[in-house]
């Protein structure tokens, strides 16, 4: 009994131990141990109950506070780590990325890379807006008896003017469907919706520049193993042959690309060839600044016409609102044919690479399509919120429906004027031209250009982002043919392992930092429409908030979100410790992100020492097999 009473207790102790240890080692301890392969799966069983009853001891004696937001944080990593794999699993996705790598480079596959992104991005903006805005509005909302002609699809108005396509449809009652039973405050829903979801964004651009920043900037050599890339890369599960050739030319523009940068020339100009180099640069910076400054002014005047015209006229007049196409329709040329323009100079210049031609483009058309979004938003901001329109909100709504729906007609004829005929041109009358390249500066600055609209536009016309979405998804499939069939590799094969963080650094700033400013200034500043909206009657879109405070005053149980609200909502300083702390936890969620991946390259080269170990033990092994064999030879 004695004995029998020892070796159990020796078990549990041994249990005990086994349970204390990590995954690994736990593993390995069991292993180890000299029993049979019953007796240890036993032992692993009893070590697994073990854990599982520490687990739930431990989570009895958590609140129930930390175990749901336990949970949620939980529940939200699970959503995005599978809502991600699911976008990057999709088979027209996957093929598609992997053809365009393989056959045009990283410079070109970045694009779409990019252009995925905002769709995605789009995609939970218009479930956000969808879920939180929109349908509570259909509970409340009111028979349409407007006739629907067609002409709505390319003005806007019309019979879309009366649905929840626009803020003036919205209502500013306490939606209850059940009398006496639960409401919903479209007003506190509309602006919390609208306000969490640009902090959403705000904190994922930030932690996605910040990822790839410090993977392509600070910690690029680690990426970069060219000999790992060319011994250690091939995956010998790929057994079809269309696969095996895609993977090979996936590799070896990958090797390309990097031995470009090892073996990059470095140009040495006389006195007279660089001073001419500058004046041509100075000369090509101005004629695109004074490009910039007469798009934009143009752009002004003729707004100011349309208003006028719009103000004179009927404002349900469909004839009307169509002579209302005309500003999105200039808007949308100076942004088609200025940038062909900014290309003809960075040939003129003659860049040493073509990532300077492309960064020089990029920001040449940055300026101007950003100068002519700021002229757009103070004449919405200054002069349309002013004039008399019974809802300049639905107004400002419409003008940015018609420019989205224009610049996305625009970016396909420039899929077909500027890449179908330039191949026909250069394949059949001028065979010196030959295929064109893609344009990666106009067209990434295209999207940047159509997203930042989207984004002004949500507090004006909530179901913008579902319209982006679905121009956003044509977009990749005609940009995607039109690559295939139009354009050729760049003549210059090179690295772009940076141009995917200057892409989400532009879309941060200037684009998302300015719309931020332009909504601030809408919610803050303006006083709503009298007669349409969520906030109408009231001085601000923004005192709809403190009202609400005002009301929680007077509940006990709701002193502390007025504490919030007075001590930290309204505090600058507050902002300023959220910001630093935000930027704190970027900077080391990269860092453990980083760790892990160095961690892992590092074993992946001891795996490949071993390797070669192996091989020279091996390759011995045999010399002395032949030396025993054949004793008479050297």
């Amino acid at each position: 009994k004695i004995s029998i009473s020892h070796g159990f207790y020796a078990e549990e102790e041994l249990v005990g131990n086994l349970a204390s240890m990590s995954s690994s080692e736990r593993i390995r301890a069991i292993q180890k141990m000299p029993e049979s392969m019953k007796k240890k799966r036993e032992i692993r069983n009893k070590v697994l109950k073990e854990i599982t009853k520490k687990s739930r001891h431990r989570s009895t004696q958590m609140s129930c506070c930390i175990q749901c937001l336990q949970g949620t944080v939980v529940s939200f990593r699970r959503f995005g780590n599978s809502l991600s794999e699911y976008f990057h699993l999709l088979p027209f996705w996957h093929k598609t990325l992997k053809i365009i790598g393989a056959e045009f480079g990283t410079s070109v596959l970045s694009y779409f890379i990019f252009l995925k992104w905002l769709l995605t991005f789009n995609i939970f903006s218009f479930l956000i807006n969808f879920g939180f805005i929109t349908i509570p509005q259909f509970v409340a909302a009111e028979p349409n008896n407007l006739m629907f002609t067609g002409l709505e699809l390319f003005t806007g108005a019309g019979y879309f003017q009366h649905t929840v396509l626009y803020y003036g449809f919205y209502t500013n009652a306490t939606i209850s469907k059940i009398e006496n039973g639960p409401s919903y405050n479209m007003q506190l829903a509309y602006i919390f919706t609208i306000g969490i979801y640009f902090l959403i964004c705000f904190l994922i651009l930030l932690f996605s520049i910040a990822k790839s920043f410090f993977r392509n900037f600070m910690n690029s050599q680690i990426y970069s193993v060219n000999a790992s890339k060319l011994l250690c890369t091939w995956d010998f599960n790929i057994t079809n042959e269309k696969a095996v050739k895609l993977k090979q030319k996936n590799l070896s523009t990958q090797i390309k690309e990097d031995l470009t940068e090892v073996n990059r020339e470095v140009l040495n100009f006389s006195v007279t060839e660089r001073v001419v180099r500058i004046v041509i640069h100075l000369v090509a910076w101005a004629a695109s600044l004074g490009t910039a400054v007469a798009a934009c002014a143009g752009v002004y005047f003729l707004s100011i016409n349309n208003l006028e015209l719009f103000v004179k006229g009927h404002k349900n007049d469909l004839e009307s609102q169509a002579a209302m196409l005309v500003l999105p329709v200039v808007a949308s040329v100076l942004n088609a044919f200025i940038p062909f323009f900014y290309s003809w100079l960075g040939h003129l210049e003659k860049f040493q690479t073509p990532g300077h031609h492309i960064y020089v483009t990029i920001i040449r058309n940055i300026i101007l399509k950003i100068s002519i979004v700021g002229i757009l938003c103070y004449y919405w901001l200054n002069i349309v919120a002013a004039s008399v329109s019974q809802c300049w909100e639905t107004l400002i709504g419409q003008d940015i429906y018609r420019l989205v729906l224009v610049d996305f007609i625009f970016c396909l004829l420039g899929s077909f004027f500027g890449e179908f005929l330039r191949r026909i041109i250069g394949t059949t009358v001028c065979l010196s031209l030959g295929l064109p390249e893609f344009d990666i500066g106009r067209n990434v600055l295209d999207l940047i250009y159509a997203q930042t609209l989207t984004w002004i536009g949500i507090l004006f016309s909530p179901l913008l982002p579902g319209i982006q979405m679905i121009s956003f998804s044509i977009v990749f499939y005609v940009k995607k043919v039109s690559l295939m069939m139009n354009c050729q590799p760049p003549c210059k094969v090179w690295r772009t392992a940076q141009m995917t963080t200057s892409f989400l650094f532009l879309l941060f700033f200037p684009s998302f930092l300015g719309v931020l400013s332009v909504t601030g200034v809408t919610i803050w500043s303006l006083k709503p429409s009298e007669e349409c909206g969520p906030f109408r009657g009231l001085s601000s879109m923004y005192a709809a908030v403190s009202e609400w405070i005002k009301v929680l005053e007077n509940y006990t149980a709701s002193k502390w979100v007025v504490w919030i609200y007075q001590n930290l909502i309204t505090s600058e300083l507050f902002f300023f410790i959220l910001s630093t702390l935000v930027l704190i936890i970027a900077y080391l969620y990269v860092q453990i992100i980083e760790g892990r991946k160095t961690m892992a390259k590092l074993l992946h080269k001891q795996i490949i020492n071993v390797g070669k170990d192996k091989m020279f033990l091996l390759e011995k092994l045999r010399v002395l097999q032949r030396a025993n064999q054949n004793p008479c030879a050297p």
